[in-house]
């Protein structure tokens, strides 16, 4: 099976990298940028988007690109637009073209507004806060239109050894700072780049066996995926520092009206993952065991 990636560098593409060396199949990876193993592709392209899907011949495409800085999304909204949705429509018309899967990453942001306090299930309506929540629902709704073979998997609060991310940045600051302040009124659940490529794999393999002969694929849809449990920004960051051992910086709970934002936060956004356990099998680990071997590949 040949699987054409985009967003090689960034957090995701750089776990499907790792996870890719061991798969009988057929990866391309693609980016923005170049690097080694690694060719170029501006999603927001449509005739580069089709090229590259023919060329490689891909039974499946694994978006992982994406525009994901929440605060700079309110004023830098066209960008925004362009590579949540308008790219993600390129990817979906490649892939009805060629008959293949699309396996895009979406997000908890697409909810919100709602303000409720139990975990979002898959068939809820969208209720996203602001415009990086409000892209990423229209790009989920921009493969729909397309009528493409799809498996849309939301995710939430990703970290990894790679880039720039939550974990790097309060390891960081605990190493440097006496204290640090972390708000305590927001809930969801870190995840593992690692174990989120690990559940798009297990996808990949479910489509090879049972649906890329087929006229179409029974699994296809909307999951969610996140580690399990859950916790605010603040228990996340107290663990980082234990973890970490960076015993002399006090973690100290605050309010998000204490940092204000030029958009409104998710207060609560623990995703249900039940359906896509029950359909692929997959066991899912909890957020801090997670974290553990991610902060030891990190310092140890």
């Amino acid at each position: 099976m040949n699987i054409l990636v985009t967003g090689a560098l960034g957090q995701l593409g750089r776990e499907m990298q790792i996870l890719a060396a061991g798969s009988s199949h057929r990866f391309f990876f693609t980016d923005i940028s170049d690097q080694e193993g690694v060719e170029v592709l501006d999603i927001t392209d449509p005739a580069a988007v089709w090229q590259m899907a023919d060329r490689v011949e891909a039974d499946c495409i694994v978006n992982c690109a994406a525009y994901t800085n929440v605060e700079k999304a309110e004023s830098d909204q066209e960008l925004c637009l362009r590579l949540n949705c308008n790219a993600v429509h390129n990817l979906a018309a490649a892939a009805k073209h060629r008959g293949a899967l699309l396996v895009h990453i979406s997000t908890d942001y697409v909810f919100g507004a709602d303000e409720g306090r139990t975990p979002y299930r898959e068939e809820q309506p969208g209720a996203p806060l602001g415009v990086y929540g409000h892209t990423k629902l229209l790009g989920e709704e921009a493969i729909a239109e397309t009528g493409c073979r799809s498996v849309i998997i939301r995710t939430a609060w990703l970290y990894s050894e790679f880039g720039s991310n939550f974990l790097k940045t309060m390891l960081r600051l605990t190493a440097e700072k006496p204290v640090v302040k972390v708000v305590d009124d927001q809930v969801g659940t870190p995840t593992y780049a690692l174990d989120l490529a690990s559940a798009v794999m297990a996808v990949l393999e479910d489509y090879a066996g049972c649906g890329l002969q087929s006229d179409s694929y029974p699994h296809a849809g909307i999951y969610h995926y996140t580690d399990e449990g859950q916790c605010s920004w603040f228990e996340f960051a107290r663990e980082i520092a234990s973890l970490a051992g960076h015993d002399s910086c006090s973690v100290e709970p605050c309010t998000s009206e204490e940092y204000p934002s030029k958009v409104r936060r998710p207060a609560y956004s623990v995703l249900d993952k039940t359906k896509i356990k029950e359909t692929f099998g997959i066991e899912i680990p909890c957020w801090n065991g997670s974290l553990s071997l991610c902060v030891k590949k990190l310092l140890f």
